[in-house]
């Protein structure tokens, strides 16, 4: 492998993850100086910016014709959010989540996902499935805002680092947004080109290098934004962002993407078949751990990162062939996704049976 292709790939990750940071503090700032509540910015400003080196990722691969990793960053980081990013928050500190997020945005996930396999059915997202995904994204965030303003009027929302913070001129946050895109557009590109020739050199589809090493690239914003947002008490942020995220993914990454890539965006038959099944999988999961006690406790997001660790497994034995594949695929469709089932049915049916009783946060 080429030493300057890997450092090109470095570099372009590093440029990405600073864009991001400029893009989403502007913008949390911007947001906040208008009243909105710490959860509604998670969901929308700072899911917007989070999920901005994945858009970015993506048109550049759709227009460069690689529409393998323009899906696949999308798909991937979908399910590094939810698996990874919120897992890794909850083992951090146990995460109660908003009401909102159990009854209106992850069921707002759950179904951009379905929609989202049912548009690939036909073996690709044209540009109008794209129009479609942008509108309802534009409609969601709409939506969002006008129950942040009428929920504002009632309770006020308490302090959070970017609102307590000094207070700066419009411009200087504004100079932050359009320097942060900037960075984003120079880093994707580095990082899609450089992914590509790795991924010719070693022998690995760009469908496994999107699910994988650009996904995880792409979302590093979202893992840092949620553990510094759990380790700061905003919790809202923490959950709201990843949530945000992944349904402005979907929304508005991947419709931007259709709309502009000149046939649409191509889904394989491994993406349809597999990758987007655990995509819906993952964000379905949400409902029965977000449902039992408003808590993602701490075994729940180790739960998490396992399934991640199992995933990554089989992405790459599935890419080279390996001899374990089908023992593998047994231990997980007749122990361990069975046992999950279980487990998360009797922790729900508990919780339905004692809703006023409290989980215990610490379940270290």
């Amino acid at each position: 492998m080429n030493p300057t292709v890997v450092f090109w790939l470095l570099l372009g990750l590093v440029v990405l993850i600073g864009g991001a940071e400029l893009l989403v503090r502007g913008a949390s700032r911007i947001a906040l100086a208008t009243g909105m509540s710490s959860l509604v910015v998670g969901l929308t400003v700072v899911a917007l910016g989070t999920s901005s080196p994945e858009l970015a990722i993506s048109v550049g691969a759709a227009l460069k014709g690689s529409p393998d990793i323009a899906l696949g960053n999308v798909v991937g980081s979908n399910i590094v959010n939810v698996l990874l990013v919120l897992g890794l928050s909850a083992l951090i500190v146990p995460l109660v989540v908003a009401r909102q997020l159990i009854w209106l945005d992850v069921p707002v996930l759950v179904a951009a996902s379905a929609v989202t396999w049912f548009m690939a059915t036909d073996g690709g997202i044209s540009r109008g499935n794209g129009i479609a995904l942008l509108a309802a994204g534009v409609a969601y965030t709409l939506m969002l805002v006008l129950m942040s303003r009428r929920e504002a009027k009632n309770a006020p929302e308490p302090e959070t680092d970017a609102a307590s913070a000094p207070a700066q001129p419009l411009w200087k946050n504004l100079l932050m947004l359009v320097a942060g895109l900037a960075l984003l557009v120079l880093g994707a590109r580095w990082l899609v080109a450089s992914a590509v020739e790795i991924a010719a050199s070693l022998g690995v589809s760009e469908l496994v290098i999107g699910l994988t090493v650009i996904a995880i690239g792409t979302s590093l914003p979202e893992i840092a934004t949620s553990i510094l947002a759990t380790l700061r008490g905003e919790r809202d942020i923490a959950a709201g962002n990843v949530i945000g995220s992944g349904i402005y993914n979907l929304l508005v990454v991947l419709g931007a993407t259709a709309l502009v890539a000149p046939d649409g965006i191509a889904v394989s038959r491994s993406a349809l078949h597999f990758d987007i099944p655990v995509m819906i999988a993952t964000a379905v999961a949400c409902l029965p751990i977000f449902f039992s006690g408003h808590l993602i406790a701490r075994w729940e997001g180790a739960l998490f990162l396992g399934y991640y660790a199992a995933y990554t497994a089989y992405l790459l034995m599935d890419n080279t062939g390996h001899a374990a594949l089908e023992e593998f695929n047994d231990v997980m469709l007749w122990f361990v996704i069975p046992l999950t089932v279980i487990t998360l049915a009797v922790v729900v049916s508990r919780a339905w049976r004692n809703p006023h009783n409290a989980r215990v946060l610490d379940e270290s």
